[in-house]
């Protein structure tokens, strides 16, 4: 893995290991115990370095396990691959089962909002071999008409479905990361770690492809918003108001038509809570683990 990561990166990196699974060199990391482990999904265009501070908090008292889905972060990105977000389910649910979970709590953000929906589909169905006792979201494109894309998403939606034979510009890549931040954020080290994890293994070169799960997102919006709706355990959205492309008008309309999804607003945060409060969505995820 490369040397050139920057500090946050790499303390993520050696914190973690590499697991065969499906074929492919995974990126894992897992901490603590507990009877209920608690699944982290990362979104688009992220990483499970985006969970690391949530995930430290939350291993003082429970089994927390992460991982960087394929073509993400430090994970292979292999450029024939299809990167589904129906594979991305079959790659969570090996990861769960490769850590003996047969039961647990799944706690998603942005795309992995969607995996999180797959896996739900499936645990509906009697398809999963584990059962997820409990769901949070966390900001993602639940109601993929409502979203507002980005212009760098629209860039990318634009280009060819394949690999781009040069790099993007790195600073194109960089502002358009730090748009999806409130004001304040586009010189930080977060920004830094989600870039550099994003170049790793020439990934940035994959956007185009990875994007895709947007177009997979519309043409099964329904299979997946039944999958929210007809899911039996209690379910969580965590939401900050802030975000400019997943509106918190989605979870407003998740409980509309889910009634009882508990809903948590915050007002000052945007489209990554687990890095712009990270305190305070552990603490709220401790509070409801405890529940």
């Amino acid at each position: 893995m490369s040397d050139e990561l920057p500090e946050e990166a790499r303390r993520h990196r050696d914190a973690g290991r590499t697991m065969t699974l499906g074929g492919y060199d995974i990126f894992v990391t897992d901490q603590g115990a507990g009877d209920l482990p608690v699944l982290l999904l990362h979104g688009f265009p992220g990483s499970s370095c985006d969970w690391r501070a949530v995930q430290a908090r939350l291993a003082a008292e429970h089994c927390v396990i992460a991982f960087d889905f394929l073509g993400h972060g430090l994970s292979d990105k292999p450029a024939g691959a299809s990167y589904s977000l129906f594979d991305q389910a079959d790659l969570a649910t090996l990861v769960a089962v490769a850590h003996g979970v047969e039961r647990c709590v799944v706690v998603a953000h942005d795309m992995g909002d969607t995996v999180a929906a797959e896996l739900l589909a499936r645990q509906n169905a009697g398809e999963l071999p584990f059962t997820i006792e409990r769901t949070v979201l966390t900001n993602g494109s639940i109601f993929i008409d409502m979203a507002r894309l980005s212009d760098g998403q629209q860039l990318l939606l634009s280009l060819p479905d394949e690999t781009l034979a040069d790099p993007l510009p790195r600073d194109l890549l960089r502002r358009s990361i730090a748009d999806s931040f409130p004001p304040g954020w586009a010189d930080s080290p977060e920004v830094d770690a989600l870039v550099a994890l994003v170049l790793h293994d020439d990934g940035d070169r994959l956007l185009p492809r990875l994007i895709r799960y947007i177009e997979e997102r519309r043409r099964h919006q329904d299979r997946w918003t039944a999958a929210l709706v007809d899911y039996a355990g209690p379910l969580t959205a965590i939401w900050g108001e802030l975000d400019p492309i997943a509106v918190a008008d989605m979870p407003r309309r998740l409980a509309v038509l889910r009634a009882g999804t508990e809903l948590v607003l915050w007002p000052d945060v945007g489209h990554w809570p687990s890095i712009e409060a990270p305190d305070r969505l552990a603490d709220a995820l401790l509070d409801i683990l405890s529940g």
